[in-house]
């Protein structure tokens, strides 16, 4: 048998993504109409996906959301969807490049649709990758003045009484871009000198 250079599988896979797009920006543009609803899974680890550390740490590889009754601010663009979503009460944001879907099934008609993500021959914009990439350091940098924080609260007669509190933050913030493993340029270096 000869060997597939087109790669079928990839350019089926992104025709697909692409029905889903469609779709989704229809109902960004008029609403869900009549019983039609939305399970849709993607994989919470792929390039450019956006949740709070809190979902994330919930779903560590995958998640499906719902998208029925109580959903808003649906954005669709060529690479990705943007929703709010409610969940345990808490408001979220959830930003999902198409390339992370794993599965798109609407129940109210039995239609389904099954991806693997990554598989595809479209890449994500530098762009959404640095905003992907922007986030992580950001919530890296929360999550350890988080703790931090609450050491300090847990602890209040060891906290510093020599103005070195200023110190302490910018060690965290130190100790946060390792982590990361990213460049955080610290404001300070855009301050005006006087």
């Amino acid at each position: 048998m000869a060997e597939d250079l087109i790669r079928y599988d990839i350019v089926i896979q992104d025709a697909l993504r692409g029905a889903v797009r469609k779709i989704l920006t229809e109902v960004a543009r008029i609403g869900l109409p009549g019983d039609h609803h939305f399970y849709i899974a993607f994989d919470t680890n792929a390039p450019g996906v956006r949740i709070s550390p809190r979902l994330h740490e919930r779903y560590p590889t995958e998640m499906t959301v719902v998208l029925q009754h109580q959903f808003w601010d649906l954005n669709v663009t060529d690479h990705a969807f943007e929703v709010g979503l409610s969940f345990g009460g808490i408001p979220e944001k959830l930003f999902v490049p198409f390339s992370s879907i794993k599965g798109f099934f609407d129940p109210s008609v039995q239609f389904a649709l099954e991806f693997e993500p990554g598989k595809t021959a479209e890449e994500l914009p530098d762009d959404l990758l640095e905003a992907a990439s922007d986030q992580e350091i950001a919530e890296a940098i929360v999550e350890h003045v988080e703790r931090e924080t609450a050491k300090a609260n847990a602890n209040p007669g060891e906290a510093a009484q020599d103005g070195s509190a200023a110190a302490t933050t910018q060690d965290g913030v130190e100790s946060a871009k390792e982590e990361s493993g990213a460049d955080v340029v610290s404001l300070d270096a855009f301050r005006k000198k006087t």
